[in-house]
This record gives C-alpha cells, structure tokens and sequence, in this order.
C-alpha cells in the first residue's frame, strides 16, 4: 500500500486534486504522532515553537483541533468544539498565537468526510447530531452509510457515518467552519484528511471560499508488488516517492530513475503537486502500517530535502531520534533554502545504481546517496554537508 499527500490548486480552473500554492518553497513539519494526545500536546510543542522556526519549517501541521469520540482526533463530533485531548482551546489559541509570532504557518487537520453522530436516527444509528453546534439531520450522512443523503461521491470511510457533500446545506456550514478555523482561530494552511472519500470538486469550493495559504490532501493509493518485491515500471498514479525509496535505500537506487530518466512518482510527473515524506502518524508512530527502514531515515531525507516537491518531516524523526538527526536535518534544510531548492527546481539525475544514486538540483545543489565513492567533477562544487551513506555539495 502506498501514500502520498497531493497539494490541491484552488488558483486555476481544474477540479482533479491539485493546490493553494505559494512559491513552492514551503518545509512543513508534521508536529505530532499517533500519542501525542497523550502528553498534554499544545503545550509542549508551545516550547518547540523557538526551534521549529529556527531551523526552517514554514509551516507545523498540527492535529485535528475538534472534540472527537477518539482521542486522536480523526472521529470529530462537534467540529466548532476546540477543546480536545491534545489541549483546550485556550492552549490551542496560545499555540497558534506564538507561531505567528515566530512566522511559523499553522496548518489544522480537516476532518470532514465523516462526522460521529450524538443521537441515534434512521435505521438506529447515530447519524443525527442534535444538541451540537452544527445540529444536521440523517440526510446530512451518505446512503451508503445508514443516512437518508444521496450515495457517496467517493470512497466510503467503514464503520462511522460519512458526510454526504452533495448537500447544499452541509457544504454551507463546512465552508463556515472553515472560515472560522482560517479568519478567527488563526489556523492559515489545511491538510484534508482521507480526501478520497468525497468528490474533488467540493475541496475546490471549500478552499475557494476559505482562502487557505496553502492546502494539501491525504490520498492512500497502491503500490504494485510481484513475487519478487516492488515492481520497477508502474502507473503514475499507483505509486509513490515514498514507496520506491523506501525500498531503493535498501541496495535498489535504480529505482530512483524512470524509463525517461526522471524521479519515479508524482515527484517525477508533477512535482509541484507533490508533498514529500518519509513517515507521518499512520505509517510510523506507534501504527507503523508502512514505516520507512529506521537505519536509512537520514539517505531519505538527504533526497527530499534536496529534491523538487515540498518535503514534510515527521515529528518523531526530528525530536525523538536524538540530536544527530535532529541537526543533520536542519542542516539539509538550510542547504535547500541557501541554495534556492523549491517544488518546481529542475534535476538531472547522473547515476542509478545499486549502491548509488547522483544529481544535480537546481543546477546549484549536487548530492550523492549510497556506500559507492563518488563526488561532482569540477572545482565549483563545494562539500555543504554529509553523514551516513549521503553528501550534499553546493556551488
């Protein structure tokens, strides 16, 4: 299974997943895990907020900010409820405060393809939500799901109801919601969460109206697997940057060059579409359904820190694996913001092999990934920095 983040264009006329984009220049930093509910989270990243825009995110995406039957956040009831396990809204708003202070953008996790009802309602279910700030009925929840809306426009979320946004109604009061998150909470970029399960076009309007800086959608897609193990050739769409190299830093850097010579996945077909990254709170953390190989964090982010697309780093990487990694990072960061790197910089890979891959970014930035011994030929190429298995050289 893969996954990949895909940054949705509410600036030109198309209603496929694509984004509110800045200059391409964004680093976010996904600033929780799969517990961070656990450990009074708003205050503790108010004290990282220093550090975080020291070392060069332009945006923290935070976890969902509404009340929810799980503590995680992802099953939300009453969304205009700020008061959640990771903090109340008092702490939230102080958060949210100090990282405009220090220039750091705040993005909210947007959970509306489902929403847990407060009552049961048709069929005997909860897909009513009396008594809370948004007091739909059951023709606000998918037929496909045990409401009385019309049948999904996209893939069903099992097991809770799903949100019909058909509905004229609901798409009013989700666009009010986001409103209020945007001009009064404080929050400036969102990330959609599961945005397969509704249609694109309802995310164009959402955005539209609610004139986020910057947006981003989670798509789980697939990676194609034969008995052997990942297979070179496939689909744009079917594969990720994460799913090839998290297999390539194991002895495969082939892999890091397509049948045109480009970088695989949406990196290589539109990378200023493409949010890069190693692990997130699904496929690491505590769930670890697909986490990246724990020995080669530091080659994977040698490449996306140093690559087209915008790169996330996940917060357990950057504050719970010791300092090395932690500095090693912002120093890649600073290389990337030294030297100009942004989502639309061009590349031109020089090898991929076994045990090597090569390229030059921007025409400024040359790096170098594997155990084969291998520099830039020239005298203007000077060593940025290095570590286990990469170098970086600047000119």
């Amino acid at each position: 299974m893969g996954y990949y983040n895909n940054v949705f264009d509410g600036c030109n006329d198309q209603t496929d997943i694509g984004a509110v984009m800045r200059d391409g220049r964004e680093v976010i930093l996904q600033a929780y895990n799969w517990e961070s509910h656990k450990h009074n989270w708003y205050k503790n990243l108010d004290a990282k907020v220093p550090d975080i825009s020291k070392s060069g995110f332009t945006s923290a995406w935070l976890p969902p900010p509404s009340q929810s039957l799980a503590p995680e956040g992802y099953l939300p009831q009453d969304l205009y409820s700020l008061n959640s396990a990771y903090g109340s809204e008092h702490l939230l708003k102080s958060l949210l405060g100090k990282m405009k202070q220090y220039k750091v953008r705040a993005m909210a996790d947007i959970v509306i393809n489902h929403r847990i009802g407060t009552t049961r309602g048709h069929g005997g279910t909860y897909n009513r939500y009396d008594g809370s700030s948004l007091p739909w009925d059951e023709h606000a929840v998918t037929s496909c799901t045990g409401g009385k809306g019309n049948r999904s426009t996209g893939d069903n979320f099992n097991g809770v109801p799903n949100v019909d946004h058909t509905q004229h109604f609901v798409r009013k009061d989700i666009i009010g919601w986001l409103r209020w998150l945007r001009n009064t909470v404080g929050f400036q970029d969102f990330r959609f969460d599961f945005a397969r399960g509704y249609s694109a076009q309802y995310v164009k309007e959402y955005i539209g109206a609610a004139k986020p800086l910057f947006s981003v959608g989670e798509c789980w897609d697939s990676c194609n697997y034969n008995g052997h193990g990942l297979d070179y050739n496939q689909a744009a769409f079917d594969f990720t940057t994460k799913g090839i190299l998290q297999e390539a830093v194991m002895g495969q850097y082939w892999r890091l060059r397509d049948a045109q010579g480009k970088p695989p996945g949406v990196m290589g077909w539109w990378p200023s579409r493409a949010v890069t990254f190693l692990d997130n709170h699904d496929t690491g953390s505590t769930q670890a359904h697909w986490p990246f190989p724990s020995h080669h964090i530091m080659e994977g982010y040698a490449y996306i820190l140093t690559h087209p697309g915008i790169p996330c780093v996940f917060y357990d990487h950057f504050y719970d694996w010791g300092s090395s990694i932690h500095d090693q990072i912002v120093k890649l960061i600073d290389v990337r913001r030294r030297q100009d790197i942004h989502s639309r910089s061009t590349i031109r890979i020089l090898e991929a092999k076994s045990n090597l891959y090569a390229a030059i970014v921007g025409e400024k930035l040359c790096m170098k990934l594997g155990d084969a011994s291998w520099c830039p030929s020239g005298r203007e190429w000077t060593l940025a920095t290095s570590g286990h298995r990469y170098a970086v050289w600047h000119k």
